[in-house]
């Protein structure tokens, strides 16, 4: 399996409850190595640039809202196959659904609320970091 980056970014749920290092704790025990962090608050026009995709959908407009409700953690995850281990170690979207030990069990409250969000594919993961860091920026 080949070495890959991936975008993770721990939402405001997560940054307000202060659990930050716990959740990159399950990240790099799982085999990910953190090669480039920061925190920020997304403004209302970043949130809707970076979730376009999603723009025709009914849960848009709260998305947005949420993403710019406090501080995110923007973070470039590297190691093998990283998107799909990333994947695995968020677990479900729901943390309801969740696999015990994963991040979204541990620390999800609900389906919008559920602590992570990571890249789901290798052309997506190269769109969303590059929208957060230069390459300067990542250090592995």
């Amino acid at each position: 399996m080949a070495v890959e980056r991936t975008l993770s970014i721990i939402k405001p749920d997560a940054t307000a409850r202060n659990v930050t290092g716990k959740i990159n704790a399950l990240f790099e025990d799982g085999g990910l190595r953190i090669v480039a962090q920061r925190r920020v608050r997304l403004t209302q026009e970043q949130a809707e640039k970076f979730y376009a995709v999603h723009a025709e959908r009914a849960f848009y407009g709260e998305l947005v809202d949420y993403m710019t409700s406090g501080p995110v953690v923007v973070q470039v995850l590297e190691g093998e196959g990283a998107i799909a281990r990333n994947r695995e170690i968020m677990g479900a979207t729901n943390p309801a659904n969740a696999d015990e030990g994963t991040v979204r069990k541990a620390f999800g409250l609900n389906v919008q609320e559920n602590a992570v969000h990571g890249s789901d594919s290798p052309e997506n993961a190269a769109i969303e970091i590059a929208f957060f860091f230069a390459g300067c920026d990542i250090v592995g």
